[in-house]
């Protein structure tokens, strides 16, 4: 079981500082609960939910708190009536982010190490879905601006399905220059363009890439795409020319990765 303490009853308090701190959902919890890397708060659980959160996880971390054993409108009036929640509500920091230096050191199984770079991509949900692509495929890691970048908050985790558990994220002050460094390091950098004229797909590209992505409708910035050593496009076959960034980066992973 998750924990052996008793479960206790009690009324959680009303939220009203938004849902910054607080992950809900089964997958977005259950990813955070079993990490031994994340310190765990809180956690509020509806009966089954509790139940089936201890089913599923037979040996987390030992130093988890007791669930607070609640129901479900109040696990509403933590996060929201509008969040599906699943009856599972985790007050907890944020896991702990590598360094550029440590990110580049990462390697892949498979022998092709991939980091996502995402150029002001401001949508939660975008970006979660990005990094739930990125742990499907194998990337070993994602960088974001820190300023052009959502936190992770609830809604974030709960699109990510448990990847912001498994995929490390960096925060960089300045993306060009974190491309940069990590060009120094052996990667080659592949920006993602609607209007570049060579298909990803027919590229013969090394086994350390960066894939850069930008926010709809802008796409990326004029500083990152010189630093890319190549741009790439995702040709479609429909009527409509572009696809919005979660939907490429999945696309681009998948390309990148098939035949690995």
């Amino acid at each position: 079981m998750p924990s052996r303490s008793r479960p206790r009853r009690s009324q959680p308090p009303d939220a009203d500082s938004g849902d910054n701190a607080l992950l809900y959902g089964h997958h977005a919890v259950a990813a955070a609960w079993a990490n031994p890397a994340r310190r765990c708060r809180r956690l509020w659980a509806t009966p089954r939910a509790w139940a089936h959160l201890t089913d599923q996880l037979s040996a987390p971390p030992t130093d988890r708190p007791p669930p607070t054993i609640t129901d479900r409108d109040a696990l509403d009036r933590l996060v929201g009536p509008a969040a599906v929640h699943q009856g599972l509500v985790l007050d907890a920091a944020p896991p702990p982010a590598p360094s550029l230096d440590e990110l580049a050191e990462l390697s892949s199984a498979d022998g092709r190490t991939i980091i996502v770079a995402l150029d002001q991509v401001t949508d939660p949900h975008n970006v979660g879905a990005v990094l739930r692509s990125a742990a499907v495929f194998g990337a070993t890691g994602l960088i974001v601006q820190d300023r052009h970048a959502p936190p992770i908050t609830g809604a974030l985790a709960k699109t990510a399905s448990g990847a912001v558990d498994l995929v490390p994220i960096v925060r960089v002050t300045n993306l060009s220059r974190a491309i940069d460094g990590l060009k120094q390091a052996g990667f080659f950098a592949v920006g993602l363009a609607e209007q570049a004229e060579q298909p990803l797909g027919t590229l013969d590209l090394p086994d350390r890439l960066i894939v850069a992505l930008g926010a709809e409708g802008d796409g990326l910035r004029r500083l990152t795409r010189e630093r890319c050593d190549i741009l790439a496009t995702l040709p479609g076959r429909g009527p409509l020319t572009s696809l919005n960034v979660s939907a490429a980066a999945a696309v681009a992973l998948y390309e990148l990765t098939k035949d690995r």
